[in-house]
């Protein structure tokens, strides 16, 4: 059965100075003199149309016949277009009304509005890009830093589809060998050595481990890197992300507990986003609300990407009191805060100077007045740099969750696989592991995607993409 002919607007809403009609399908193309004419008089019944040339004209109301607007519309004939359909665009005025009722008038000539991301999902179906390519195009549309835009941009050129496609590849055909061991196992012994089995499993496995750390060292850009500021009450959190972020967002009195629930601001540095977070200060409390506050904090913290550890240059610092606070894996970046409050005091004669044991004095430390604004730039600097070590300029990067859980799964049916080779399993149970692997490798790519995948992937898109 020949699939509906759509249609949809493509550019967001709002006033503008060009606003665009989508249309696809296989009545695309027909649909169009009913309501477009060359001229003010009125629609071209006759109207021929060259694919891939825009042609100037007027969109008609089909009942009246009156001129709603002046309008460029271009055809791109199958399979030369963005759905690999027939595809009519009209570029017209971007107000509201006058999109409206020019949708209006596609409809009533036989198509049917667009569900979301139903454009590109029949750019999937229709082959012409595989599922990583046309969740690229969501993150083209979403990205908010220059690095999300470039891991994007890659995405959708099909790099990161060919380079899963590679170690599908192998899996396959080793998964071809072992299926004729088990249907000739007369004629195909000793078909797939224990030996060569192992070599290309460990090959695929190599291949996915890296895609997944390519995912825990970049996916932040196109996420936000989360960045939680903690430590005891009344240390100066509020006061710090007030001046990361240049602007009165927390609350800051000189009462300890002021903060008691989380709060969340974005914040851009040197075009890297972040997800900034004040939480409520650390310590031993009766007040339900504060243990409820200190409860969420260190769950946030433990999700967190990079923490700044804040403690006043006054005060004395422990390694368990860092560790009862946060997980051994984070980053973190010491912030010994007023240091206004020891100026002119001798070196290592109190407070932090002195009690830092070795263990944390091997942790990057910047020293800052929060109230003075002393330290801010230099704080910056450090939170950028190590927010950027170990990125390198892989372009096959594992953008999304889905990506990464497919993946872990995968590596858990090869790694079974290995130690099958490795202790003499037969064909058929190799075979499973093998092809588990294989189709959870196809569910990145779409050949192996199920249709609740392709729904919940794109019911996020946009109308008209």
């Amino acid at each position: 059965m020949k699939p509906d002919t759509i249609a949809a607007i493509a550019t967001p809403p709002g006033r503008g100075g060009i606003g665009i009609i989508r249309i696809s399908g296989p009545k695309a193309l027909g649909l169009v003199p009913r309501f477009f004419g060359t001229t003010p008089v009125g629609p071209s019944p006759d109207l021929t149309l060259v694919s891939h040339t825009m042609v100037h004209g007027y969109i008609f109301d089909i009942k009246t016949g009156y001129v709603i607007d002046e309008v460029l519309l271009v055809t791109m004939e199958a399979p030369r277009s963005y759905t690999a359909e027939d595809v009519v665009e009209i570029q017209s005025h971007a107000g509201h009304l006058a999109m409206a009722t020019i949708l209006d008038q596609v409809v009533s000539a036989g198509a049917r509005i667009a569900e979301p991301g139903e454009f590109t999902k029949r750019a999937f179906l229709n082959g012409r890009i595989d599922l990583t390519q046309a969740e690229a195009v969501a993150d083209i549309i979403n990205a908010r830093t220059a690095g999300a835009l470039k891991i994007a941009a890659a995405q959708g050129t099909g790099e990161l589809k060919d380079a899963i496609h590679g170690a599908r590849e192998i899996l396959i055909e080793l998964l071809a060998l072992l299926e004729a061991a088990i249907d000739f196992p007369d004629e195909t012994q000793d078909l797939v050595p224990s030996d060569q089995g192992i070599v290309r499993v460990k090959q695929v496995l190599t291949a996915c481990e890296k895609f997944i750390q390519t995912y825990e060292e970049a996916h932040f850009l196109r996420d936000g890197i989360k960045l939680a500021i903690c430590g005891p009450p009344n240390v100066g959190k509020s006061s710090l992300m007030n001046r990361l972020l240049q602007k009165e967002r927390s609350i800051v009195t000189e009462l300890p507990g002021t903060t008691r629930d989380l709060i969340e601001e974005t914040l851009n540095i040197n075009g890297i986003t972040f997800l900034v977070s004040d939480t409520a200060g650390m310590h031993q409390t009766d007040d339900l609300v504060e243990r409820i506050g200190i409860e969420r904090a260190k769950k946030h913290i433990a999700a967190s990407d990079l923490i700044l550890f804040m403690k006043g240059a006054d005060k004395e610092i422990s390694e368990s009191e860092l560790q009862s606070i946060v997980p051994k894996d984070k980053k973190v970046i010491l912030v010994i805060n007023k240091i206004d409050l020891i100026e002119g005091k001798t070196a290592g004669s109190a407070g932090v100077e002195k009690s830092l044991p070795p263990t944390l004095a091997q942790l990057p430390q910047v020293r800052i007045s929060a109230l003075k604004n002393t330290g801010i730039d230099h704080l910056r600097k450090t939170i950028t740099r190590l927010s950027m070590e170990n990125i390198g300029e892989a372009s096959s990067v594992v953008p999304n969750l889905r990506h990464r859980t497919a993946l872990k799964r995968a590596i858990k049916s090869l790694k079974t696989a290995e130690a099958g080779f490795l202790n003499g399993q037969n064909e058929e149970t190799l075979a499973l592991d093998i092809r588990r692997a294989a189709d959870l490798l196809g569910e990145i790519t779409g050949n192996t995607a199920g249709i609740d995948i392709l729904d919940t992937i794109f019911s996020n898109f946009c109308i008209g993409k």
